[in-house]
């Protein structure tokens, strides 16, 4: 009894301080439980097995920008627009109303006829002695804007000579058989790589281009003899024909430059 209260300080001391080991003990045990739990809930939410989302609908998004991309274009000059290109109608010759709408006046155009045009060259006279020959070199071009008609070009061999409009040339390179009665000239040609041969019974020929004639049929009109270059007037607008093959003619409008090209339907 007596030690007690000598001690009973230090005893109450001992006493709080193994109540303090023990909430420590306490607290380290708590700390390491809740630390489990923690993970394991982290565990469940970051393991949690989950639903993918839907792909969103962008169809509508999609034809908007595809609308997007088409440029908008606005024509006011075929015929099927009425707001500054009227329906017209025509009266033909025979005293029918036709619809002829504006600028479909060229498509009732037809080809009648398609003439092929030669560059035609030939051996003509032969004047000189043995040993200075000239020979006449005759060449036609049906195709030239001017001066298709046969045109005669003395020259001697080895001469050369120029000729059209486009200042082609020619040369006679060999005489075959006696100078002053050849069986056979070889000539160059500036335009060809190949030399060409020519004979009195025996002319050079080569298509140059073509001729057509055309008809209007709303007018009963007809149009003879057009090469390239030429102009005609359909329903008072004039045309410019820029070309001409052995099936089409191709046409270019004088106020707006726009081509046309007219099938021949050549008969059977």
């Amino acid at each position: 009894m007596q030690f007690l209260k000598k001690n009973y300080e230090k005893i109450l001391l001992g006493i709080v301080l193994l109540g303090l080991v023990g909430a420590a003990v306490f607290m380290l045990l708590v700390v390491g439980q809740e630390r489990q739990a923690q993970e394991e809930l982290r565990n469940r939410i970051i393991s949690r097995p989950f639903r993918p989302l839907e792909p969103p609908e962008l169809s509508f998004a999609s034809t908007v920008l595809r609308r997007g991309e088409l440029p908008v274009v606005v024509n006011f000059s075929d015929n099927t627009h009425r707001l500054f290109n009227p329906v017209r109608w025509q009266r033909t010759v025979d005293g029918r109303n036709i619809k002829n709408p504006v600028g479909a006046d060229i498509e009732r155009l037809q080809i009648t006829r398609i003439e092929p045009l030669y560059l035609r060259i030939s051996l003509g006279s032969i004047s000189g002695s043995e040993s200075s020959t000239r020979y006449a070199i005759v060449i036609e071009q049906q195709a030239a804007r001017r001066n298709r008609g046969p045109r005669s070009y003395y020259v001697s061999v080895d001469e050369k000579r120029e000729y059209g409009e486009d200042k082609d040339s020619f040369i006679v390179r060999e005489v075959k058989g006696t100078p002053s009665d050849p069986t056979e000239l070889v000539i160059e040609l500036s335009d060809l790589e190949k030399p060409i041969s020519i004979a009195r019974d025996r002319p050079y020929e080569r298509i140059d281009g073509y001729m057509a004639d055309l008809r209007y049929p709303p007018q009963n009109t007809l149009i003879r003899n057009r090469r390239v270059g030429d102009r005609v007037v359909i329903a008072n607008e004039e045309y410019s024909i820029v070309s001409i093959t052995e099936n089409e003619v191709g046409l270019s409008a004088k106020s707006n430059q726009k081509r046309w090209t007219i099938k021949y339907d050549r008969p059977s």
